[in-house]
């Protein structure tokens, strides 16, 4: 892998990050239209902007022979049910929280999914927990129990969020698949329901889809964009970067989300906060510290890096 190729894959990461990271700008501007109709909006038009990419990048015929081999393998197709069923739920709960003044929890929940991530990975997996990751462990659930106690309730946004995307990633292990094909393949499995929904809101008069204004119709069309397009720059820069390098680069989504809730949108941000994050953020410096040991010792063992 050359440098050039390395930094390229850097820069297309930071860059879905990036998107990520702005997002909730794009949902505040549809918080006049209900989160179950964001949601049923962006799995369909996703679905649809997602055929377009097939076609345009001829990946159609790929997309139509892993569709076979999955529906004649009865653990990958729940598999893929499971995941589509997952993400959606992620999808919901963050549109919502954006929309509802609750981006800093919104953005807990990204600070810990990786910690999450690697305890599903015990839990499930049997892999074994090395004892800086138990340090990670114990600092991040201090973060969690002091925002518990002093607001009085379980900051379950948060813990939601990252175990909604922790077990999605635990149900992406077993359908290994292209990236396009595979958010195609977890739109396409909800995709009845979200148009359903969108069915059931035009025979009720419900909906907001051609009933406000252009500028609202283009925000919900455009939501198949807005998801796609940072998963495809993710994909790309993946491949070409180092597995530590990439785990770094993961926070500047959370953490432009976090910016975003106090600086642009006013949400209160309390020392209470400032003393729970302060824990995470160490929490997730001794584990990232602790996977850029792992990797460089790899390195100098093998002689080489290890890319995605």
């Amino acid at each position: 892998m050359t440098d050039t190729e390395v930094k390229q894959g850097a820069l297309y990461a930071g860059l879905s990050y990036l998107i990520w990271g702005i997002l909730p700008i794009y949902w505040k501007l549809l918080n006049h239209v209900s989160a179950d109709e964001i949601l049923a909006s962006r799995v369909f038009w996703s679905f649809i902007f997602m055929l377009a990419v097939l076609v345009l990048t001829r990946k159609w015929p790929d997309f139509v022979r892993t569709l076979r081999g999955i529906r004649n393998n009865k653990k990958q197709m729940l598999a893929l049910t499971i995941a589509s069923l997952l993400i959606s739920c992620n999808w919901f709960i963050y549109i919502w929280a954006v929309n509802s003044g609750q981006m800093i929890e919104a953005s807990l929940g990204y600070y810990i999914n990786p910690l999450v991530s690697v305890l599903l990975g015990i839990v499930v997996l049997k892999e074994k927990l090395s004892s800086v990751q138990a340090v990670s462990f114990l600092l991040a659930a201090a973060g969690v129990l002091i925002m518990t106690l002093s607001y009085g309730r379980f900051p379950w946004i948060a813990v939601v969020l990252a175990l909604s995307f922790g077990l999605y990633g635990l149900a992406k292990k077993l359908i290994k698949v292209e990236s396009a094909i595979g958010l195609t393949l977890e739109t396409m499995v909800v995709m009845p329901l979200a148009l359903g929904y969108l069915i059931y809101l035009f025979a009720a008069g419900k909906q907001s889809f051609l009933a406000i204004s252009t500028g609202t119709d283009l925000l919900l069309i455009g939501a198949g964009a807005a998801t796609a397009i940072p998963l495809l720059y993710f994909a790309k820069g993946a491949q070409k970067i180092p597995l530590s390098m990439l785990g770094y680069l993961q926070y500047i989504a959370p953490t432009l989300t976090l910016l975003l809730g106090i600086f642009v949108y006013g949400e209160e941000f309390t020392k209470t906060h400032l003393v729970a994050f302060l824990f995470i953020w160490l929490a997730l410096t001794v584990y990232s510290l602790s996977r850029t040991k792992l990797f460089a010792n790899m390195k100098w063992k093998h002689g080489k890096g290890l890319g995605m």
